[in-house]
């Protein structure tokens, strides 16, 4: 009997220490980067942070601006600033 070879963790289940700035929202212990989504997303929605007149954007409160660098992001560049603060 064949014995089964190990799975194989995809880049986005690697789990990664996030920055300071990042661990302010998400926490200090290393996560897989869809975790860090849905952890933001957690925050975003529990502060009230999407633009009423466009959902798609997120307005950055001190926390996210820290992680972001501007006031307003799109839901698109989010993940791509956000992996800035991963390694």
């Amino acid at each position: 009997m064949a014995t089964a070879a190990p799975a194989k963790t995809s880049a986005f289940m690697k789990a990664l220490k996030p920055s300071p700035a990042l661990a302010a929202i998400v926490g200090s212990e290393p996560l897989p980067r869809t975790a860090v989504t849905k952890a933001l997303w957690d925050y975003i929605k529990a502060h009230n942070l999407q633009n009423p007149a466009n959902k798609r954007n997120i307005l950055c409160d001190a926390k996210l601006k820290a992680v972001m660098g501007k006031d307003e992001v799109t839901m698109f560049e989010m993940t791509g600033l956000v992996g800035k603060h991963l390694s």
